[in-house]
């Protein structure tokens, strides 16, 4: 049986296209899902515009944010059976006895490697998940809001783990992205006051911020910034994909507070990080997720208290991939989500 994915086949810009793979088989510790939603990442968008930073393993099945139903599982799976609503974490291959997984951050394990880059991902009807990878989606949990666990994860990692924001705290957030305006999102159920800065362009994407009771900003942050007290917000969250917005960031920010980048820019700096010093600025990274984070986070997706709709921006048949990248390369839409045929 072969189903149609969304594959990336080389490095050069571009190099996307839909082809007919076999159903893949599972080891003793895996299951195999049959993909009932895909979200598209901006990663994906990087992967096929050429402007990645990280290792791709070409060729390689796109695609990191998707849940779906067991419909196989392997000999040595305890706790799972065919039938079960699922998401899945985006660790594929890690080391089990490196010192980061010991320690429950097997999100920083070195050699870890992901789907939609290191091993075959999920914009096709199945993949292949370990099992130690997966957690239950509950019933009044449909699978188009489900499948964005991953990005709120990011983004609560981003926001509570590792900015800890607080009640009353004043956060602006760089980048009015999927994963920009869903960091905004936890920072407002944490009780903080968020302004999310975009361009002239992303008035749209600003807008869909503003329906989390956020305040939209379209070019320069520096009045909202200093509104309070003179002084800069509290902390920034650098969601954007462009190193510049560091710049920006160091401006904003107020003395001895924090800088959580979050966005992946390659370009280098060409600017001098001594604000950082002068103010005595925290300056944070935040990669991905672990464990407990997916549980909270599908507990506030369950509950409401957390809501992905207004991100959504379409659903497409994988067959029309296209169509759903470019939506989201031009701004159109915040998220595009695909569904397997």
């Amino acid at each position: 049986m072969k189903s149609a994915a969304v594959v990336n086949y080389a490095p050069e810009k571009g190099s996307v296209e839909l082809r007919e793979i076999p159903r893949p088989t599972i080891g003793e510790e895996d299951v195999l899902l049959e993909v009932i939603n895909v979200g598209v990442c901006g990663s994906d968008l990087h992967q096929w515009t050429a402007d990645h930073s990280w290792p791709v393993n070409y060729p390689v099945v796109l695609g990191h944010e998707f849940g779906g139903h067991v419909v196989e599982v392997g000999r040595r799976v305890v706790g799972w059976r065919e039938g079960d609503r699922v998401v899945s974490e985006t660790a594929a291959v890690i080391d089990p006895g490196n010192p980061m997984c010991r320690r429950g951050f097997y999100n920083l394990d070195p050699t870890r490697k992901g789907f939609g880059y290191g091993v075959d991902g999920a914009m096709t009807r199945y993949v292949r998940v370990p099992a130690r990878c997966l957690h239950r989606v509950p019933e009044q949990l449909g699978f188009e809001q489900a499948c964005l666990t991953e990005p709120c994860s990011v983004a609560y990692n981003a926001v509570v783990e590792n900015t800890h924001c607080r009640p009353g705290d004043r956060v602006i957030v760089l980048g009015p992205g999927t994963i920009g305006i869903l960091c905004a999102a936890v920072a407002r159920l944490c009780g903080a006051d968020v302004a999310v800065v975009g361009l002239a362009q992303d008035r749209h994407r600003l807008a869909i911020a503003e329906q989390y009771g956020c305040t939209a900003i379209a070019g320069d942050a520096t009045a909202w910034a200093l509104e309070r007290d003179g002084l800069g917000a509290d902390c920034i969250i650098d969601a954007a994909g462009v190193s510049s917005t560091l710049r920006i960031a160091m401006q904003l920010v107020r003395p001895k507070g924090q800088i959580t980048k979050v966005g992946w820019g390659p370009q280098p700096l060409d600017f001098s990080l001594d604000p950082l010093v002068q103010k005595n600025v925290t300056l944070q990274g935040s990669f991905s997720h672990n464990w407990p984070i997916w549980e909270r986070v599908i507990a506030l997706l369950a509950s409401g208290q957390l809501d992905v709709k207004p991100v959504i921006g379409g659903v497409w048949p994988v067959t029309d991939w296209q169509e759903a990248f470019e939506k989201m390369h031009k701004g159109e839409v915040v998220k595009s989500v695909l569904k397997p045929v």
